[in-house]
């Protein structure tokens, strides 16, 4: 193992698995400059993997980067992951931070099943690039923020991306409650507490209630509103 945790692989953040580490390679072809690296390994984990808080396999799997790779989803948690290990693949230092959000713009589904808008451990990523550390929040795609009118998040490496308090239409979108810092690698057993303390349930979404239902039409139709405005 790398005496750095920041460029070693995890668990969870296993940067040295043959499907994360290919990917990586293909995305990172012919550029050689680290922030260059970060900038395109951040859209494409932001676009490729849709944001889907409706199906989030819950055990130690269900949390690595690997999994997010080979079922082509993931939640806030997991594409904060994944990006922690191509970036790590790509000699790049990465660790995991995590923080409670309020979300203003999250599906009718969802928040009934959840009973609150507020999402606790919300993960993401920090990159360290020309000497500093630099958050990167790659959870919503790009066809997810095109649908409900959030802002999406850029990313130029130089500049923390995290969420943006307002949508595009000037309505409440995300406030940062609490700061649970940062790891080298997934707390899984942290969250889990988390999720039960603050949800009654690991299951913060309750499978019943989101069952077979698709997240990014329902928070498009929430942010429209009944009348379609």
């Amino acid at each position: 193992m790398h005496e750095d945790a920041t460029l070693a692989p995890g668990w969870f953040v296993d940067s040295d698995t043959p499907t994360v580490r290919d990917w990586t390679a293909e995305v990172i072809s012919g550029i050689e400059d680290p922030r260059e690296r970060a900038v395109a390994l951040y859209y494409r984990v932001r676009d490729d993997f849709r944001y889907d808080p409706y199906d989030i396999d819950r055990s130690r799997e269900g949390f690595r980067a690997s999994w997010v790779l080979e079922h082509g989803r993931g939640f806030c948690v997991s594409k904060a992951t994944l990006l922690a290990a191509v970036a790590r693949a790509a000699g790049i230092p990465a660790r995991l931070g995590y923080a409670d959000v309020r979300n203003h713009l999250t599906s009718e589904r969802l928040r009934a099943a959840m009973g609150t808008d507020v999402f606790t451990w919300h993960g993401y990523t920090e990159l360290l690039l020309e000497g500093s550390w630099v958050k990167a929040t790659p959870a919503f795609n790009l066809s997810l923020c095109e649908k409900t009118g959030v802002v999406p998040l850029e990313f130029d490496g130089r500049e923390d991306s995290v969420f943006h308090p307002f949508d595009a239409s000037g309505k409440r979108h995300m406030e940062y409650l609490t700061d649970h810092g940062t790891f080298d690698d997934v707390p899984h057993d942290r969250i889990m507490a988390g999720w039960a303390e603050h949800y009654g349930s690991t299951d913060p979404a309750g499978v019943d209630e989101v069952s077979g239902a698709d997240f990014e039409t329902d928070a498009a139709a929430y942010h429209r509103g009944p009348a379609g405005a």
